[in-house]
């Protein structure tokens, strides 16, 4: 896909950080968006943001509701008259030992983070390929690629999404259908304000706003630059998109050490604690 101008795009999760960026990003390349989040009033900000011409729809949505998803598809597609590609955004952290972590909350997050994904996949996916062109972006992150300690529930949900879209890739390979797996970095995001953080990556008991502070610290990457990645990676038919240099230095030092690489961001992580 080479130009966004025309095009209907949905976007899950765009009342913040990334999905916000790529909603600002599109519209300017003059895409049609349909937004969707659980926060309407943030959704509202967003919208209220956008300086491109282009037609513009938002709903609540609950990416872990299949029937709310599939019925916002069709009105996706009564509104705008046809879908182009769906970046599905959406996504929660937790962060919690194993031992402690408690199945409400790993429910929670897989609902969202790996069910919405499905959701939105399964929902568009015949629309999308009624379309000459068009795309299905999937967000995972580099904790699919990586697996530390207190993140299971994350690094299930995000290498699940990860395994789910690279197989979907196959079977659309000779489709209209481009097909693309995200792997960010630290971007500079509430996700971890948003979250349910109980323990943090070292074991220490800190507190949500430490334990934000201590993100703030390493995330490089601020939600612009990510979209304007995302988005040139699109333009480009990168079939796997990792952002921000700790991302691409994280997914290097897995290649090498694919058994050996905890021990190496373990120590890592202790120094900048």
């Amino acid at each position: 896909m080479k130009s966004f101008a025309n095009k209907v795009v949905v976007v899950t999760g765009a009342a913040s950080g990334i999905g916000r960026a790529l909603a600002q990003q599109l519209s300017m390349q003059g895409a049609h968006l349909a937004l969707s989040d659980v926060n309407t009033d943030a959704l509202d900000e967003t919208r209220s943001m956008l300086r491109g011409s282009g037609n513009v729809t938002t709903q609540k949505l609950d990416v872990a509701d299949r029937e709310a998803f599939e019925a916002y598809a069709a009105q996706v597609v009564a509104d705008h008259g046809q879908v182009d590609m769906i970046i599905n955004n959406a996504g929660v952290a937790l962060s919690e030992t194993v031992e402690r972590q408690s199945y409400e909350d790993m429910h929670w997050i897989v609902n969202i983070n790996f069910w919405g994904v499905i959701h939105g996949t399964k929902s568009f996916l015949p629309y999308l390929k009624e379309r000459p062109e068009a795309a299905i972006v999937n967000v995972s992150s580099i904790f699919g690629i990586i697996a530390l300690p207190t993140q299971s529930a994350y690094n299930a949900t995000k290498f699940a999404v990860r395994g789910f879209t690279e197989s979907l890739r196959q079977e659309l390979k000779d489709t209209n259908v481009f097909v693309s797996t995200v792997h960010p970095g630290g971007i500079k995001t509430n996700i971890v304000r948003n979250g349910r953080m109980k323990t943090s990556m070292t074991g220490d008991n800190q507190t949500l706003e430490q334990q934000a502070k201590h993100f703030d610290k390493i995330a490089r990457t601020t939600p612009t630059q990510a979209a304007d990645v995302i988005l040139n990676g699109i333009k480009g038919s990168k079939r796997r998109i990792l952002i921000g240099g700790d991302a691409r230095l994280m997914d290097r030092v897995q290649r090498l050490f694919p058994v050996r690489y905890s021990d190496i961001f373990g120590w890592a992580l202790k120094k900048l604690g």
